[in-house]
């Protein structure tokens, strides 16, 4: 395993990070997913990713309405060291019905914080994000009191994610006249099949000192197998980011052929060289790898050595099309 600095900070995080959603009993929260694993087929892909050298970890309080924390700080607990692993948390998702149940108000946040510490069994968060912009909140009353999270020790570090450019810029400028601390990474969807935030988002992230942490850099599972195979996996069909990730036939086929292409002229999984080719990108510090297979791990592992000649990535390059911003980055409360 690599290692690697992120954004403009002395935090080193391996550069594959154990993206945690899969985690999670199933039940009838508000939050549940029917393709989540339970706690002990979800220790095994913990304790793997701890074995292969990686040492940071994703999760969000929304994720199987907090069953996730728990898992995942037990599983810590168990096979290796607090001081040894870093754990990026989220909030703004809803986690209850009604009236300051979700958002970035300082209620919301100063709850969600205590209440996640508490499922993880930890004491601080290494870095603690917002999941969305809030639009019904004040932007300064939500950067206050993340400062104020951070000065209290419950968090290391801060950040963002899906957020849009401008979005980000104005929470930086913010956080920078009035002294307190920023934002250090940028958590956003970008792969082979999205790659709309390279016009803004990663350039300002570059100049920032942000470091890039993409989610569902394989676009649900589409870049590990070839166009001839079923696209959508149990997940796909049910998760709620697949519907708003839709593929195209006409700008995305002609991409998955050459992902294709590619692999098999290097004798390797398709996930191997689309993990690579994220990797190459210097803003970019560890995508957000799920795994329900220890496969999902051991190509995620591979493809930190694996190094794409510059006639390879333009040859992934070349056919991509201009997409559509994705609508979920407007996630507007429920009133």
């Amino acid at each position: 395993m690599e290692y690697t600095r992120l954004g403009n900070t002395g935090l080193e995080v391996s550069r594959i990070c154990l993206g945690c959603m899969s985690y999670g009993n199933t039940g009838t929260g508000i939050n549940d997913r029917p393709w989540t694993l339970n706690e002990e087929s979800s220790r095994n892909f913990i304790k793997l990713a701890v074995d292969n050298g990686i040492n940071f970890f994703d999760v969000s309080n929304n994720y199987s309405d907090g069953d996730t924390e728990r898992i995942l700080g037990r599983a810590i607990r168990d096979f290796t060291r607090r001081e040894d692993v870093v754990i990026a948390d989220r909030v703004f998702a809803p986690m209850r019905p009604g009236p300051n149940g979700m958002g970035l108000s300082r209620k919301a946040i100063m709850t969600e914080i205590d209440d996640s510490l508490r499922r993880l069994g930890t004491d601080y968060i290494d870095i603690y994000e917002i999941g969305r912009f809030d639009y019904d909140t004040p932007l300064e009353e939500t950067l206050d009191t993340l400062n104020d999270v951070v000065k209290s020790g419950k968090a290391r570090y801060l950040g963002a994610s899906t957020l849009y450019a401008w979005q980000l810029m104005k929470a930086v400028e913010i956080q920078r006249a009035k002294g307190w601390h920023r934002f250090i990474v940028m958590q956003n969807y970008y792969n082979l099949l999205y790659r709309e935030e390279e016009r803004e988002m990663l350039p300002l992230c570059e100049s920032e000192g942000i470091g890039v942490t993409p989610w569902s850099p394989l676009a649900r599972g589409r870049l590990s197998r070839s166009w001839e195979v079923e696209q959508l996996t149990e997940r796909a069909k049910t998760d709620s980011y697949a519907a708003q990730t839709n593929i195209n036939v006409d700008m995305d086929k002609p991409v998955i052929d050459r992902l294709t292409q590619v692999a098999e002229n290097r004798g390797l999984p398709m996930a191997q060289i689309a993990l690579a080719w994220l990797l190459s990108k210097p803003v970019v510090a560890a995508p957000l790898v799920g795994a329900t297979k220890e496969q999902h791990i051991q190509d995620a592992v591979a493809s930190v050595s694996l190094k794409l000649s510059e006639e390879e990535i333009n040859f992934l390059e070349e056919l991509y099309r201009p997409h559509a911003q994705l609508n979920n980055y407007r996630f507007v409360k429920s009133k």
